[in-house]
């Protein structure tokens, strides 16, 4: 099993309290990996919002390749962040040359683009980056998006957040996203590390899903380049949810029904039974078979938790007004939010979605048999 921590938070907090909170989990997870997924940035990224960040890992030659690459685009450095790495080696840590969190100047002739147009765009240049260093095996890109930043490495997670000086005031972030990897299955790949990231919705999760090959098969065959890559079948949570929201057009209320839809008896008691049928239908090669606990986020930094009907996995939620976690484990959140009232603290069950929205100040329930918020 893996161990999740997510933080969502009215002012920029360290990366190093979700670290924390994993730290405390350690008999869940092996130290073998971590990610890091950072939104609603603090720091010197406040100012610059709609500039993409570039996140991940090169070599010295995969940057020179990089430079070319993104001065041919027309992409200009706008603001970089150097993450010293220590002289003195660490213990199961690779020895890297360069961890890259770097945010760019849009080229001059995008600013007629729209928003979908850019998305398009951004997502092409991360897919290219991710193959040129598949050739070279010199660069590993885990996102190129604005105001996100993701870092993922091999090792114990307290050992890598201080090995990379994460606590500096550059990475604060409002919401938070944290794994500590099980390495159970396969050899450790870093694209297999947890959170998923595409186009503003992020994803991690605690279980196996075991209805992978079909899930897979379903998404690659939407004819949309960003899914693709599959090396964890947890990934493809993140792309479902993608699906859902923006090719469906669809809300967060009804993400469970597309993974882990009702029973028929139950179905047809449903408000909105008509449509959550056809949903069924169409959608049912989403359909997911854990046991899984799913933390995710949308675009507009909404946090939320979901489980499927197994509910063999772990999750709480809890907190105060103005900040709130997401959690494994309880003693998670007691190790970060000690003060909170910890009767409200929340355990999701198996037709529940708990949400904390942008305003951060208090958690909702959405279950599966409530009406949907459909678009008109």
């Amino acid at each position: 099993m893996c161990r999740l921590f997510a933080l969502t938070s009215k002012d920029p907090v360290s990366p190093m309290l979700a670290i924390k909170a994993l730290d405390v989990m350690k008999e869940g997870h092996d130290g073998s990996g971590m990610g890091l997924l950072l939104q609603d940035l603090g720091g010197p990224f406040e100012e610059m919002k709609d500039a993409p960040i570039l996140s991940g890992i090169f070599s010295e030659e995969g940057i020179r390749r990089l430079d070319l690459f993104m001065m041919d685009k027309g992409f200009m450095t706008k603001y970089k962040i150097s993450l010293k790495i220590p002289k003195k080696p660490v213990e199961g840590i690779p020895r890297r040359d360069v961890y890259l969190i770097r945010a760019y100047e849009l080229p001059e002739d995008w600013e007629a683009l729209d928003s979908d147009e850019i998305a398009g765009r951004l997502t092409d240049i991360r897919l290219k980056i991710r193959d040129m260093g598949e050739e070279k095996n010199d660069m590993i890109v885990f996102s190129f998006w604005p105001d996100t930043i993701m870092i993922k490495e091999i090792g114990d997670p307290l050992q890598l957040g201080e090995y990379l000086g994460l606590d500096r005031k550059e990475l604060h972030a409002r919401v938070i996203m944290a794994q500590g990897r099980q390495n159970t299955n396969y050899a450790i790949n870093l694209y297999a590390c947890h959170p998923f990231f595409i186009e503003g919705y992020g994803t991690m999760t605690n279980g196996e899903n075991t209805a992978f090959i079909p899930i897979r098969d379903f998404l690659s065959s939407r004819d949309i380049p960003a899914y693709s890559g599959y090396q964890s079948d947890s990934e493809v949570f993140a792309h479902i949810l993608h699906y859902s929201m923006v090719e469906l057009d669809l809300g967060i209320d009804a993400y469970k029904h597309v993974i882990t839809p009702l029973q028929e008896e139950d179905l047809q008691r449903h408000p909105d039974a008509q449509f959550l049928t056809h949903l069924k239908r169409t959608c049912r090669p989403l359909i997911i078979d854990g046991p899984n606990c799913v933390i995710g986020t949308l675009p507009d930094h909404c946090l939320f938790m979901a489980q499927d009907r197994k509910k063999l996995r772990p999750g709480v939620v809890g907190g105060r007004p103005g900040i709130y976690g997401f959690s494994s484990e309880i003693c998670g959140l007691d190790a970060v939010l000690p003060d909170r009232d910890k009767s409200q603290d929340i355990q999701p069950m198996h037709l529940d979605t708990v949400i904390v929205s942008p305003d951060r100040q208090e958690v909702k329930i959405c279950r599966q048999t409530e009406a949907l918020n459909l678009p008109l």
